[in-house]
């Protein structure tokens, strides 16, 4: 399974923008999809995941301004950023994890925040 991210822009701080995961397949089962992110000099973090069953997790810096959620239809995973700040700027990875079966990462989007 290939996962491709989309979405990525430049926005100003107070801005919004939408990421979308799309899989390759709708073949698989994820148990875990996620969203992370690397920004220059930096190592990669957790932004948000969710769970196959819904359940959702965020980084503290994220909570309140960033919703992940998921089309089950289509198995693609969305990442709303809203009140985007430029600490927000970053490469945005999308991740599939299948327990051990699996584990996916995409190319990356990049997200730039202007101040």
């Amino acid at each position: 399974v290939q996962l491709v991210e989309s979405g990525g822009d430049l926005v100003q701080t107070g801005g919004s923008l939408r990421l979308s995961c799309v899989p390759s397949t709708n073949r698989f089962v994820f148990v875990r999809m996620g969203w992370f992110r690397q920004a220059p000099g930096k190592q990669r973090e957790l932004v948000a995941t969710i769970m196959r069953g819904g359940d959702t997790n965020y980084a503290d810096s994220v909570k309140g301004r960033f919703t992940i959620s998921r089309d089950s239809a289509k198995d693609t995973v969305y990442l709303q950023m809203n009140n985007l700040k430029p600490e927000d700027t970053a490469v945005y990875y999308c991740n599939a994890w299948g327990g051990g079966a699996f584990d996916v990462w995409g190319q990356g989007t990049q997200v730039t925040v202007s101040s």
